[in-house]
Formats: structure tokens, sequence, C-alpha cells
């Protein structure tokens, strides 16, 4: 298990989930594996404890802070949880920590999802803390994946091995891009450290795999508690929370971001392919930021917000600009109504952020001439460009053409 800490522990017990983890060391003998801890992944709704990254699934850590130690948790997925008997209350006002949890562990898996990660099951476990000799869960949870429990070795060891289930391995390649679409900077580990953790040099292409990316888990049978020399095989209420992979270098087991490099932009990869962030904007002055005969029709209807991004890939070596305009209208029938517009020949479009000074080295001057497609999904409306960055840009260029699909499933945040 190689350990990046991209950050400090967003809750007291992470200390220990990074003590457990630590304990396995580094390379595949006892595991394998990636665990970035202190990450918050791009439109997660807070920072987790870790991340793990296997070469059969994704292990999503959530540490939740008890008031006091306990001998027994109640810890169902939804209702309230008792400790020793009591309520749980806390100054926060939950009374149900799971319902946090499974929210940051579906934005992991939608993350991957949208970012076309590698299709690996992704599945949560809630670290608990400072101390809990028995966690009591109801069979119907553990069958959904959701393991909670105090985090030792065996027990973090335990989990992941019980829920890291897919049936195709992840290659070292993929794994990068996928540590890549997770962590918002640094630099993945290379191919070489990678193939140390356990990811296999090479694998079946996952991209044809239709896992779902929800937390899911195989059925286990209900198991209660672990003290903390009795969770070795039998601790099946895990829900690992000890697997957080950063992205960063070094060979010891826990590497902090070399505060010399300035963090590197994460990486999107759609169908195998890497762009490159190069900014973003967001306005609700749709009108402000297009030509032609779009702006004419934004400035008379209500547009409730433009998003706009802009990436880099490369064509068999030579740089490509991309540019992903989102429009967001109050209705369905004004979306299509503008798409309508936008899909004449020289009706104008959204203005690219290069044209505004939003530049960058090695980058396009501008998108003139650029092979330009336009969709609509329900009140959405998306314009994506496509535009070589250095040399002439010809509309119909095959070359170009053939990336506006890709470019067109490009998040328009980042």
């Amino acid at each position: 298990m190689r350990l990046i800490r991209l950050g400090a522990e967003p809750t007291l017990v992470g200390v220990d989930v990074r003590a457990a983890l630590s304990t396995w060391g580094a390379g595949d003998s006892v595991l394998g594996g990636v665990a970035m801890l202190g990450v918050t992944p791009p439109d997660c709704p807070r920072a987790l404890d870790a991340v793990v990254v296997l070469p059969r699934g994704v292990l999503v850590v959530v540490g939740v802070d008890l008031p006091d130690p306990a001998m027994r948790l109640e810890a169902p997925l939804s209702g309230q949880w008792r400790i020793d008997g009591w309520p749980l209350t806390r100054p926060d006002g939950a009374t149900n920590p799971a319902a946090e949890a499974l929210e940051a562990s579906t934005a992991v898996a939608r993350r991957i999802q949208d970012m076309r990660g590698e299709p690996l099951p992704v599945t949560t476990v809630v670290a608990v803390g400072p101390y809990v000799a028995q966690v009591v869960q109801p069979t119907g949870d553990l069958n959904r994946g959701v393991r909670v429990l105090h985090p030792k070795p065996t027990t973090l060891l335990a989990a992941a091995r019980e829920l890291a289930t897919s049936d195709r391995p992840c290659s070292a390649d993929h794994a990068a891009k996928l540590l890549a679409v997770l962590a918002p900077t640094g630099t993945p580990p290379d191919n070489r450290q990678l193939r140390a953790e356990g990811f296999p040099d090479a694998a079946a292409d996952l991209a044809s795999a239709s896992t779902v990316l929800l937390p899911r888990v195989p059925p286990a049978a209900p198991r209660r508690g672990w003290l903390p020399w009795a969770a070795a095989a039998g601790v099946a209420v895990l829900l690992v929370v000890g697997l957080v992979v950063a992205l960063s270098t070094g060979g010891s087991s826990e590497a902090t971001p070399s505060s010399s490099t300035a963090p590197q932009p994460t990486t999107v990869v759609v169908d195998g392919r890497n762009f490159s962030p190069r900014g973003a904007d967001r306005t609700e002055d749709c009108a402000q930021h297009a030509f032609g005969d779009v702006q004419a029709w934004l400035a008379g209807h209500l547009c409730l917000q433009l998003r706009r991004a802009q990436y880099e890939t490369a064509v068999d070596g030579r740089k490509v600009g991309v540019a992903v305009s989102e429009l967001n209208l109050p209705d369905t029938a004004r979306a299509t109504e503008l798409h309508r517009v936008a899909s004449a020949t020289g009706a104008g479009g959204v203005t690219a952020l290069v044209k505004e000074g939003r530049t960058w080295p090695g980058g396009p001057a501008s998108f003139d001439r650029s092979a330009i497609k336009v969709v609509t999904k329900t009140n959405q409306v998306r314009i994506a460009q496509v535009v070589w960055a250095e040399g002439d840009s010809d509309p119909a260029d095959p070359a170009l053409a053939a990336l506006l699909d890709q470019a067109l499933r490009l998040p328009a945040t980042q």
C-alpha cells in the first residue's frame, strides 16, 4: 500500500486510519494499492480521510468522531445511531453520520463516471472513534456494501479484501488516470511505482465494462464488533476506511506533495484520451460572452448561467486546443431554440476564454476556424470547439472532427 498525504486529516479518527494503513507497508505483499489521505475530490461535499484505489475497487473512507469512547455502537444507515443505548448527539445536530458518508461516496462514484474513469466498484467505510469495542449494523446495510468500524490494521484489511471485488484488475496505466481524476492537484505515481503496488502492467480494457459506479459490495454476514486484537478474519463490519491515495512522489509509506513543484491540474480522461485543464469560468451574463446571432438571441432571452472551460490534448503528437461552453436555460423549449440558432453556419457562438486573454503556453491564439458541434440535453446547450494549437485549422478536418464527441463530454467546470 502506497500512502500519499494530500492534506491534514479532516477528523480526529483519521489519524488512526492513517496509522492502520501505514502498518501494511509499501508494495503488494499485504494488499497493494494507493491510498490518498486528506483528499477532497472535485464536487465532493467534504474532505475525506482516505480514498483507496485498489486493483479491484475504490474505497471511500469517511471518519466520524464520536463524543466519547463506546463499548457498543448501533449504526444503521437510516435512523438514529445509539452509543451504549443512548441516542447519539453531536454539536452539528447530526444523528446519523452515515448519511454524510454515503453522500461523499456517491460524489466520488459520480466523479469517476463523469470523467470516464475506470469502472471499478466504489464502496464506503465509515471509520468511527476514538474507540468502539462493538459495532452493530443491520444485515441489509451490510449487504449494501457499507461498513462501520473502528479503524485497526486488521479491520481495514479485512474490509478492503471484502469490498474490492471487481472481476477484472485495473492496469497501472488506468490506475494513474483514475488517481488523476480523483485528486485535484499533484502528479500520480508512475507505472513502475504502480506495478509495485499490485496494478498489472496490462489488463483487459475496462472501458467496455458495464460495472455501475455506485457504492456496492457483495453480501456479507453481519459482524458485530472488533476488540483491539480480535479483528482478524471475522471482522466483517469493515467499511474500509483506510485506503487513501494522494498524488505525490517518493517511495516511503507516507509522503507529502513537494513544495518545490507547483501543483499540476487534474487530467480528465475521456475514452482513454487525456485532456489537461487550461482554465474555466462561469457567469450569469451569457450574452456578454457571446457574439453574432447567438449573442442577439441571448440578449433577448433569459439564460440562467454560462460555464466555459478549455483543455489541451494531442493527436499524433500535435497539440489541440479544446473549448467547451455550457448554457443553462429555463426550459427545454428555449434550449431547443438556442440550439437551432447556434447550429446555423455563420451564426456566431460563445466567446472562447483565450479571446478574453486566458491563453496558456503552447496553446492556440484563438479558436477561429475551429471544428464545432452543438448538442442539447433537456434545458442545457453544450458547444464544443477544437482547433490545432499551432498552424492552420480547417473546420472540416477529420482529425479535429473526431475529437468533438469526446470534447462534448468534458466538464465545463474545473
